[in-house]
């Protein structure tokens, strides 16, 4: 009897392992319906009736002097166990529209059209000397200002 029950917390102990490796799939942004986005038609269809038919965009371009884009990102990651998340799959859809707020066009991209950002790590130097804990400690030790009255702010040289 000590033995099944052994072989069973064994047991339970390398399911759940293995289940913890099994990869998580993450879905997030905008999801479009297809029959939805059929609907809009370039050169008819305006901002309104997007942000009716489709609901709010993700993002907004960001110079409106070039016409409005509406922009709608969603994303699919996998990650497994403690790892960083993986980037699966990535949807943009971008709707333009004119000066008049009709749709000028419908792009699509993929993660193919996307690029990857290296961001560089290293710091601004800025001007000056880095001081130790201690320089900072014991740096103003004798600069300090002698006023009897614990003034701030000069009195024009006159004492009572």
């Amino acid at each position: 009897m000590p033995f099944r029950h052994t072989a069973a917390v064994i047991a339970a102990v390398l399911f759940s392992m293995i289940a913890a490796c099994a990869p998580r799939q993450d879905y997030r942004g905008a999801s479009i319906d297809e029959d939805k986005l059929n609907l809009i038609t370039v050169g008819e269809t305006t901002e309104p009736q997007v942000g009716a038919l489709l609901g709010s965009p993700s993002t907004t371009s960001t110079f409106p002097e070039w016409g409005t884009t509406y922009y709608y990102i969603s994303s699919e990651t996998e990650a497994v166990a403690f790892l960083a998340p993986e980037l699966i799959d990535q949807q943009v859809l971008a709707i333009s529209f004119d000066k008049e707020g009709k749709v000028r066009e419908i792009k699509r991209y993929g993660l193919k059209d996307g690029k990857q950002i290296a961001f560089v790590e290293r710091e601004t130097p800025t001007r000056g000397k880095e001081l130790t804990f201690l320089e900072q400690l014991f740096g103003n030790l004798g600069r300090f200002n002698s006023n009897a009255g614990g003034a701030t702010g000069s009195t024009g040289g006159y004492r009572p």
